[in-house]
């Protein structure tokens, strides 16, 4: 089992910025050092609710997953006018057949105020300098909610993607936090599905779970295969929990299941917290050791207010 108070190693640093808060986050591993990329945003700002539209997206290595040596921004916001000139927001990395590496990322434009999120990709060959390629995916409205439709908050949800190798070969999978186009406004929240042979083509496919499981969204969702069954992990905060979950006063931030598949689908009603929201974004991460750890960021401290930083890796018992 994988308790809600898993420990946490006090004698190793966090990644903190004095200058710049963090939140969302995601991974590569290049054999010799991990990277991370994360949403940053100026602490200048004092109201922490406006980081979400000034973010660029930073980037920091580490050779144990505990030590980070902070690099040059990976990502920011398009000049010219573009899909991503007003946001650029969650991904996630993996690499190609042919050792180039792929960053998926999601994108919004002062031409829409930030409502209409999509999903972009950038390419690099070393993890550290990226080229933007533009949009390769938005939501596909037989299957998923559209911002005009939208009586929960009016935006366009299709974001934060995660993509894997298909486990027997065939192309590539992206799992998204997405809204289906049924069910009640507050309950709608699904694991958007796109499929694609060469990560530069993609297609959406219906959803891998199914709405009225309580939750609005489903945020930074991802896969690992762990003893033969996948595990899904996702966040979602209390205020966008449905009103019946809402009910129960569950204080949570990140979520677990079991799936036979990492292509669903996905009973998400099942799902078990693993954190409250001190930490939130909960990612799994293997060490050298071979060790499934648990990082998360801290996000609201015992008085209410927004930290910031990235967690020591915590142990995970299964």
């Amino acid at each position: 089992m994988w308790p809600p108070n898993a420990r946490r190693h006090h004698n190793v640093p966090v990644l903190h910025l004095d200058s710049d808060w963090i939140w969302d986050f995601w991974f590569a591993d290049d054999g010799e050092r991990f990277h991370v990329f994360y949403l940053k945003a100026p602490r200048s700002l004092n109201d922490p609710d406006l980081r979400h539209w000034h973010t660029t997206v930073g980037h920091a290595t580490s050779a144990d997953l505990t030590e980070w040596t902070v690099l040059t921004d990976a990502l920011a916001p398009s000049v010219d006018p573009a899909f991503d000139d007003y946001t650029t927001w969650t991904g996630s990395v993996v690499r190609g057949d042919d050792g180039t590496w792929f960053m998926f990322y999601t994108g919004t434009s002062h031409a829409e105020d930030g409502r209409r999120q999509r999903i972009g990709h950038a390419t690099s060959d070393d993890l550290t300098s990226w080229r933007k390629q533009g949009v390769v995916l938005e939501s596909d409205p037989r299957w998923y909610e559209q911002m005009a439709d939208n009586g929960w908050d009016g935006a366009d949800h299709w974001r934060d993607p995660w993509v894997f190798r298909d486990p027997a070969g065939d192309g590539w999978h992206m799992l998204v936090t997405a809204r289906a186009n049924t069910g009640e406004f507050d309950d709608r929240g699904v694991v958007g599905h796109a499929r694609s042979t060469d990560l530069r083509t993609w297609h959406a496919h219906p959803p891998l779970s199914q709405p009225g499981a309580g939750f609005a969204h489903l945020e930074v969702i991802q896969t690992e295969q762990v003893d033969g069954r996948t595990l899904l992990l996702f966040s979602c905060l209390p205020s966008e929990y449905s009103a019946a979950r809402r009910s129960t006063n569950v204080r949570s931030g990140t979520w677990r299941l079991w799936s036979a598949s990492p292509a669903g689908p996905f009973d998400i009603a099942a799902a078990e917290q693993i954190t409250d929201t001190t930490l939130y974004v909960g990612k799994a991460v293997r060490d050298r050791q071979g060790a499934w750890r648990l990082i998360a960021f801290h996000n609201e401290a015992a008085d209410g207010r927004f930290v910031g930083e990235l967690s020591d890796p915590m142990d995970l018992r299964l």
